[in-house]
C-alpha cells in the first residue's frame, strides 16, 4: 500500500502539466461550444450528457495509461494488432450504419466507433516494428512487415466505408518512418503511390462534373471521353513507366550509376498506387468526391458541395475580432452552418467568439503538439519517441485538415477537430493518447 501511494506521488509530480493543463482548456472550450451549437435546437443537453460520459470514461483510461509502463506495448504489440483487426472486423459484422458507414457499435444512447481507437492502437504497434527492425531500416525490405500492417487496418475500414479516417492512417506512417531514418527516396514512393490512389478518383470525379467550369475549354471537353476509356489510361501509365526506364537508361550511359533498383521500386509504386485507387474509389462517396474538388470554387456547387465552405467562410468572417457573444452567432443559432457541433466546430468558436477566441484556441493546440514534441525528443528510448511522434502527427494532421477545411483551405473531408469536436469516441480515444503522451513522459524518471 505504502509502495503504490510513493508511485502515484511520483506520477503527479512529474506528469506533464503544460500538456494536461492545455488539454484541460481545449476540452472547457469544447463544451461550452457544443453546449452553445445545440441550444436551439433542444440538443444541448444530449450533446453534453454523452460528451461527459465519454468523457468520465475517457479519463478513468487516462489514468490507468498514465500510470501503466508504456514499455510493455512494444512485447504486446501482437496482440494488440490482432485486437485492432478484431475490432475492426466485428464492427463490420455487427456495427450499425450512420450516413452510408457502417462503424458503430450502437449502444442505445451512446455509439462507439472503433477506428477512433483503432487509430491509436496502429501507432503502438507500427512504433514496436520499427524499434524492433532498428538495423535493416535502411533496407527495401524493412518496409513490407510495415504496408502489410497498414494494409490490414485501411482495407477493413474503406470495407465500411470510411475514407476520412483510412487517410490519418498515412502522414503518421510517413512521419514515424521519416523519424526512424528510412530511405528518402522510398518515402517519395510512398507519396507517390498515395497521390495516385487519391488523385486518380478525383481526376474521374473532375472531368464527370457537368458544370460551366468544365465545358468552357475545348481542349478539356474533347478530352473527356477518351479519359473516361481505360485503354487510355492504361496507355498513360504504361508511356510513364517506360519514361523512367528511358531516363534510367540515358542517365546510365552518362556514366551516372543509378542502381536499377530505384527506377524499378518507382514504377511498382505507381503500379501499386493505380491499384489501390480502385478500392479509394469504392469507399468515396459520390458527394464526397465532389466535396474534396469544389473547394477550389465553392460557387460552382453553391446550394450542394460547395454549401458548407460557404456558410463556414461566413460564420468565421462575421465573427470578426471579437466575436458576435456566446449563443448570439446568427450562422449557428439559425442553422445555416451544417455539422456545427461535430466538423464545422471552429466555424461556431469563429462566429461567436471572434479572431481573438479563435487565435487563443489555435494557441492551446499549438502548445499540446508542441508538448507532444517535446516528449517525443526528451523520450528515455526510440520506441517511446516514436510513440510520441506519432500521436503528435496524428493531432497535428486532425486538426490542420479541420481547421483549413472550415477556413476554405482545404477540401471538406468530414475529419473531426480532437479534443473539440463533440464524438464520445473522439473524445475518449484522445484522452487515451494523452494518457500514452503522460506515459512516455513520466517514464523519464521512473523506471517501472
Amino acid at each position: 500500500m505504502i509502495k503504490e501511494k510513493l508511485l502515484f506521488q511520483r506520477i503527479i509530480s512529474n506528469i506533464d502539466g503544460g500538456l494536461i493543463f492545455a488539454v484541460a482548456v481545449l476540452l472547457f472550450i469544447s463544451f461550452i461550444t457544443i453546449y452553445s451549437a445545440g441550444v436551439n435546437y433542444r440538443t444541448s443537453f444530449r450533446y453534453i450528457s454523452v460528451q461527459s460520459i465519454a468523457l468520465g470514461i475517457g479519463f478513468i483510461a487516462f489514468i490507468i495509461l498514465t500510470s501503466f509502463n508504456y514499455q510493455y506495448y512494444k512485447h504486446l504489440y501482437k496482440f494488440i494488432y490482432v485486437l485492432s483487426v478484431g475490432l475492426l472486423i466485428s464492427v463490420l459484422i455487427f456495427g450499425s450504419v450512420k450516413r452510408g458507414t457502417r462503424g458503430w457499435f450502437d449502444f442505445g444512447f451512446i455509439s462507439f466507433q472503433p477506428v477512433e481507437i483503432a487509430k491509436v492502437m496502429f501507432i503502438l504497434v507500427l512504433a514496436s516494428i520499427l524499434d524492433k527492425k532498428e538495423k535493416e531500416i535502411r533496407k527495401i525490405s524493412f518496409l513490407i512487415p510495415v504496408f502489410l500492417t497498414l494494409a490490414g487496418h485501411s482495407l477493413l475500414i474503406m470495407m465500411q466505408p470510411d475514407f476520412s479516417s483510412t487517410l490519418s492512417y498515412f502522414p503518421v506512417t510517413l512521419a514515424l518512418l521519416f523519424i526512424a531514418g528510412v530511405e528518402p527516396f522510398y518515402l517519395f514512393c510512398i507519396i507517390v503511390s498515395c497521390f495516385l490512389a487519391v488523385g486518380i478518383p478525383l481526376a474521374e470525379t473532375f472531368f464527370n462534373m457537368q458544370t460551366q467550369f468544365l465545358q468552357s475549354g475545348t481542349c478539356i471537353t474533347n478530352f473527356m471521353p477518351s479519359f473516361k476509356n481505360g485503354l487510355t489510361g492504361i496507355y498513360i501509365i504504361a508511356s510513364v513507366l517506360l519514361f523512367i526506364m528511358a531516363c534510367w537508361r540515358f542517365l546510365w550511359r552518362l556514366r551516372i550509376r543509378i542502381p536499377v533498383i530505384y527506377p524499378v521500386i518507382l514504377c511498382i509504386s505507381i503500379l501499386l498506387g493505380c491499384a489501390a485507387a480502385v478500392p479509394v474509389e469504392k469507399s468515396l462517396k459520390d458527394y464526397q468526391r465532389k466535396r474534396l474538388l469544389v473547394f477550389l470554387n465553392p460557387k460552382f456547387d453553391p446550394r450542394g458541395s460547395g454549401y458548407n465552405i460557404i456558410q463556414s467562410k461566413i460564420a468565421i468572417g462575421s465573427g470578426k475580432l471579437t466575436g458576435k457573444g456566446f449563443r448570439k452567432g446568427t450562422q449557428t443559432q439559425l442553422g445555416f452552418l451544417p455539422e456545427q457541433h461535430t466538423d464545422f466546430i471552429f466555424s461556431v468558436i469563429g462566429e461567436e467568439g471572434g479572431w481573438i477566441t479563435a487565435q487563443l484556441t489555435l494557441l492551446f493546440y499549438c502548445f499540446f503538439i508542441w508538448r507532444s514534441l517535446v516528449i517525443a525528443r526528451e523520450a528515455r528510448d526510440r520506441y517511446g519517441s516514436f510513440i510520441a511522434t506519432g500521436l503528435a502527427a496524428m493531432f497535428t494532421f486532425y486538426a490542420v485538415i479541420n481547421i483549413g477545411m472550415v477556413m476554405g483551405m482545404m477540401p471538406v473531408t468530414g475529419m473531426p477537430l480532437l479534443l473539440l469536436s463533440y464524438g464520445g469516441s473522439s473524445v475518449f480515444s484522445s484522452l487515451c493518447a494523452v494518457g500514452i503522451l503522460c506515459s512516455v513522459n513520466i517514464r523519464r524518471y521512473i523506471y517501472y
